[in-house]
């Protein structure tokens, strides 16, 4: 069994050695990102959205050219174990996901996957062989249109400005401010020790 150009046991080792474990978010991971590029037609180039920060971007970046440093993942905070992988032209793509109605049967994953047991009461051997039985069975597969507004060509920077309040650069088009000194960055504040003590 092979996930990507990887055998199961050198995908173990590239996830370990990327990830820090062998977490079951990536094995399974890596049967959807399998599945999605097992829907897209051959050679497209195509952009890739996850819509949970855990362990998923992972699985992304080692069995496809979409990294979050190039640009081509975006990984969305929605608490949804699911991506998209999807034409960068046209938003055309599959959207994979855990569907939990397909869970019946495999009571390791069913108990992770919807944290009906703590981690500490789950046996990771039984999990880790349950995920690898099931592979592609316990995902489920809809075609999308991502909305052009999301396709990466409509989320250039612009032009590039100096924020007045802390003097580093910007795109422009955030507004007079940079957004971290605009308070408009969400719930994330970086201190910047040094400017804070002078």
């Amino acid at each position: 069994m092979n996930i990507g150009p990887y055998s199961l046991e050198d995908y173990m080792h590239l996830v370990k050695s990327f990830h820090g474990s062998v977490a079951p978010g990536l094995i399974v991971g890596g049967f959807m990102v399998e599945a999605a590029k097992g829907e897209l037609p051959p050679g497209i180039l195509y952009d890739a959205i996850t819509e949970t920060v855990v362990c998923l971007p992972d699985a992304v970046q080692l069995l496809t050219p979409c990294t979050v440093g190039n640009g081509w993942l975006r990984v969305l905070d929605l608490g949804r174990f699911a991506l998209c992988l999807y034409d960068k032209t046209t938003g055309r793509g599959v959207r994979v996901f855990v569907d939990p109605g397909k869970l019946d049967g495999r009571p390791a994953v069913r108990d992770w996957f919807l944290r009906l047991k703590a981690k500490r009461d789950q046996d990771p051997v039984r999990l880790r062989d349950e995920i690898i039985a099931a592979g592609t069975d316990i995902l489920g597969v809809r075609p999308v249109v991502v909305a052009r507004s999301f396709i990466a060509g409509g989320r250039k920077k612009g032009p590039i400005t100096l924020c007045p309040a802390c003097g580093e650069a910007y795109p422009a088009a955030d507004g007079p401010r940079c957004l971290a000194c605009d308070g408009n960055y969400g719930d994330i504040i970086i201190c910047d020790l040094v400017r804070k003590r002078e």
